[in-house]
């Protein structure tokens, strides 16, 4: 009797075992299921970055600025030398004008005799990021499946910007734009969905922080760029 329990425990315990330590290679198959359509485990990944030189080129809005509309032209090359760990270089143009916050507060005055709303329009940035890559989703949606990588990014960046501080300075020199040049941390969040193995569709939240002097104050304080992109990507 106690042979035939030990024999009984062993067989479910390689039952269990072959389970849990079910590999990224193994394969569920269904049936019910066109014979043509797999379903994979969770541990698989059906597109593989590692070994690949990936490019994107998209556009999107700039998210920061209260007194500023601004569009974002960007384009990326990277590289992942694992499925986590990578490296990307990036370059985006910017385009921006006042928008109506800014036109308010000069018109709030008497007779149109507001407040001179500071801002800074961002010209262009470019910088190099090293990538982390250490979640992948499937979502299963209108019965197809689709596969996500999550990607983030720090690294250093320069930006090219102007204002209008001399406005603060003497009010003849109210139209009179200061370029500025500046280098900073620069960071990323994003999400890369696959079409299949080259081509691909991803947002990213792209920030660059740097330092600046203030225009009336003695000293420096922080500023933030936030561009909210979406953008078209193809790996070799």
């Amino acid at each position: 009797m106690k042979s035939k329990l030990l024999a009984l425990f062993l067989l479910l315990s390689l039952s269990v075992t072959s389970k849990v330590f079910a590999s990224e290679k193994d394969i569920y198959e269904f049936s019910w299921l066109d014979p043509d359509k797999e379903v994979y485990v969770l541990q698989n990944r059906k597109f593989r970055k590692a070994g690949h030189l990936h490019v994107n080129a998209g556009g999107g809005i700039t998210t920061s600025g209260a007194f500023v509309n601004s569009t974002a032209i960007q384009g990326r090359l990277g590289y992942f030398i694992s499925e986590d760990f990578g490296f990307e270089g990036m370059y985006s143009k910017n385009t921006g004008k006042e928008n109506d916050t800014a036109k308010g507060v000069r018109s709030s005055g008497p007779q149109g005799t507001g407040t001179t709303p500071f801002r800074r329009i961002v010209d262009n940035y470019w910088g190099v990021m090293a990538l982390w890559s250490p979640f992948y989703s499937k979502i299963n949606t209108f019965n197809k499946i689709v596969y996500m990588d999550w990607i983030f990014g720090v690294g250093y960046a320069s930006l090219k910007e102007k204002n209008n501080k001399l406005a603060f300075v003497s009010a003849s020199m109210a139209n009179i734009e200061s370029v500025e040049s500046h280098g900073g941390i620069m960071w990323e969040a994003g999400l890369k969905f696959y079409l299949d193995q080259s081509f691909s569709i991803r947002t990213d939240l792209t920030a660059v922080h740097y330092s600046t002097n203030n225009i009336s104050t003695p000293g420096t304080s922080y500023k933030s760029n936030y561009d909210a992109t979406i953008s078209l990507g193809y790996s070799f």
